[in-house]
C-alpha cells in the first residue's frame, strides 16, 4: 500500500514594502530668495498704491475750460513748473501708459526687456550668495555674473529695438506733458498747499527703490 503524501502547507506571499522615495525627488531649496522676493514685490506694490492715491482727479487734468494760450515762453515755463508740481503723479501715470503701449505694440522689444529684467532679478539681485551659477560644469562668480548681465543689458538696449522704442516713448511723453503744462492755466490750482510736496521728478520712483532696497540686501546677504 502506497504511503499518503504529506499535506501541502499554504505559503503566504510576503507583502512588498514600498521603497523609499529616491533622494532626487527630495525638496530642494528654491533658486531665489523667495521671502526677500515677496517682500520686494509687496513693497513695490504698496509704494505704487500710495503714489496713485495721491493723484489729482482726471477730470481736473482734462478740464478744457482751463486751457489758454501762454503769453510768452517764460509764461509757458512757469505754467509747466506749476502744473507739474500739482499733476506730478498724473503725468507719471500718463508717461507710464505711453511707454507700456509702445512696448505692447512692439512684442519683440517687450520680450527682450522682460528677459533682461528677469535676468537681473533671478540671476543677481535675488539669488542667494551661497548658490553660484553653474553652466556646463563651470561656476560663475558674482563678478562674472554682473559683467555678463551688464553686457547683456548693453546688447538689449543699444543693439536691439528696445532702446529706440523706449526713447521714442519717453520723448512723446515729455512732449505731451510739456504741451499740457504750457496750455493749462494754473490759476485755479491750490499751489500754496501742494508746493512743499513736490520734491523732484523721480521722487516717486526714488521712494519705491529706497523701500525695496532692504529686501535686495537681505537676499544678497
Amino acid at each position: 500500500m502506497a504511503s499518503a503524501s504529506p499535506p501541502t502547507l499554504p505559503i503566504s506571499n510576503p507583502q512588498t514594502v514600498p521603497s523609499a522615495a529616491p533622494s532626487s525627488l527630495e525638496s530642494q531649496s528654491p533658486p531665489i530668495a523667495t521671502p526677500a522676493f515677496r517682500a520686494f514685490i509687496n513693497r513695490i506694490t504698496e509704494t505704487v498704491s500710495n503714489g496713485l492715491s495721491q493723484r489729482r482727479p482726471w477730470a481736473e487734468l482734462a478740464d478744457r475750460s482751463a486751457l489758454s494760450k501762454p503769453e510768452s515762453i517764460s509764461d509757458a515755463a512757469v505754467r509747466i513748473r506749476k502744473n507739474y508740481s500739482y499733476f506730478k503723479v498724473n503725468y507719471l501715470a500718463v508717461a507710464t501708459a505711453i511707454v507700456g503701449f509702445s512696448l505692447v505694440t512692439h512684442p519683440f522689444s517687450l520680450a527682450f526687456l522682460l528677459c533682461l529684467l528677469a535676468s537681473w532679478l533671478f540671476l543677481y539681485l535675488f539669488r542667494p550668495s551661497d548658490q553660484p551659477i553653474v553652466i556646463l560644469g563651470r561656476t560663475f562668480s558674482d563678478r562674472e555674473t554682473l559683467g555678463c548681465l551688464i553686457l547683456f543689458s548693453i546688447f538689449v538696449v543699444f543693439l536691439t529695438d528696445v532702446g529706440s522704442v523706449l526713447v521714442s516713448a519717453v520723448m512723446v511723453s515729455v512732449a505731451l506733458i510739456c504741451a499740457h503744462g504750457a496750455f493749462r492755466a494754473p490759476e485755479d490750482l491750490f499751489l500754496d498747499e501742494q508746493e512743499p510736496a513736490a520734491t523732484g521728478f523721480l521722487s516717486f520712483l526714488g521712494g519705491a527703490a529706497s523701500s525695496a532696497a532692504p529686501a535686495v540686501i537681505a537676499a544678497r546677504g
